[in-house]
């Protein structure tokens, strides 16, 4: 609908921008990655099929849809999709309709869900980032405060996705004055300066005093009003910031009405739990730079220090499933030289 619209204006830039955004966000960045268990796990049964057929008919939709922009690659990505498939009078994405719009096909509550994951997730990644704790190594839990029953139903519609994008354990959905997050006001006081002029004093003492029921309302209604010298003076939420404060153990982040806060405490399980995640990922590193198809089976040998041969020892079946391992065995000093958490070990993998 969105490129249409564009397309009727002739506004190019417009029509073509959410086509971006769907295919290299929502697409290739959302729904492939997160569906690659299902491309290449288990028989060719209904899931798997289901896959294919939407990806593929997300791939053929944009073609169509990005014919008159980029014409000679629409083109080609089309007959590739279409091969081995006869289609009378098809044989060119140029001889096809442009897509029509099925807002019967819209699934407006799904999309509200996908689009609260996706928010959560990114906010989540960015402390992560901020605090350089690895996306592989998990963490206990997060907590998110929900205004009401509906958005505590909502939040829990998307634990399971929102807890696997960011590999944290728990999901806590908690009401905004169980005391965990401090809002603070901080007001903007270089936009400030010109509307309130000598009240400026004024504003600083009442945004430093507002407790956090004052700060919900001041982001409920968009403004706040109070007297100072016989004058009513008004700050609008455009001109301040509100922030929420890091709490002892958490970090916290907002952005557009949410809050989340991250537990960052350690144990030895998460620790070791983590240790087993950067295996699977270097023994997965080996398998492509040994040349070897997705489906090969390995048998793998590890030379490493006894503490981490002890930490990584419960999660054996998980990393024997994760790199189709067969056995992993311990003691061989032969292999590749690998590092992990600061730690030389070697590795070797033969195909079975």
């Amino acid at each position: 609908a969105k490129v249409e619209d564009g397309m009727e204006a002739f506004e190019p830039t417009r029509a073509f921008r959410p086509i971006q955004e769907f295919t290299t966000e929502k697409l290739s960045n959302w729904y492939v990655r997160l569906g690659r268990r299902r491309f290449w796990k288990g028989a060719y049964e209904a899931d798997k099929i289901s896959a294919y057929q939407t990806l593929w008919t997300c791939l053929e939709t944009l073609s169509r849809l990005m014919a008159p922009l980029a014409p000679f690659y629409a083109d080609q990505l089309y007959t590739d999709l279409h091969k081995g498939i006869a289609k009378t009078g098809e044989t060119s994405v140029h001889l096809t309709d442009f897509p029509a719009v099925h807002a019967q096909a819209v699934n407006a509550p799904l999309e509200k869900k996908i689009n609260l994951a996706r928010q959560l997730t990114s906010m989540v990644l960015s402390i992560r980032k901020k605090e350089n704790l690895k996306v592989r190594q998990p963490l206990a839990r997060i907590l998110v405060p929900a205004l009401n029953e509906g958005d505590k139903e909502l939040l829990e519609s998307i634990q399971s996705i929102l807890l696997a994008e960011v590999n944290v354990k728990a999901l806590e959905v908690i009401t905004p004055d169980a005391g965990v997050f401090v809002k603070k006001v901080k007001p903007n006081f270089k936009a400030l300066g010109p509307k309130v002029g000598r009240h400026m004093k004024a504003v600083k003492t009442y945004f430093e005093a507002m407790d956090s029921a004052a700060v919900d309302a001041f982001e409920t209604h968009g403004f706040v009003e109070f007297e100072d010298q016989g004058q009513t003076v008004r700050v609008d939420l455009i001109d301040a910031e509100v922030v929420t404060e890091d709490i002892p153990g958490m970090l916290v982040a907002t952005g557009d009405g949410l809050t989340v806060a991250l537990d960052a405490t350690m144990t030895d399980a998460l620790r070791n739990e983590g240790l087993a995640r950067e295996m699977v990922n270097r023994l997965q590193n080996l398998r492509k730079s040994s040349g070897l198809d997705v489906i090969d089976r390995i048998d793998v040998h590890i030379a490493a220090s006894e503490a981490l041969e002890l930490g990584i020892t419960p999660f054996i079946a998980y990393i024997k499933d994760e790199v189709l391992a067969d056995a992993i065995t311990f003691g061989s000093n032969a292999g590749e030289s690998i590092e992990i958490e600061g730690e030389k070990i070697n590795v070797s993998i033969l195909k079975k």
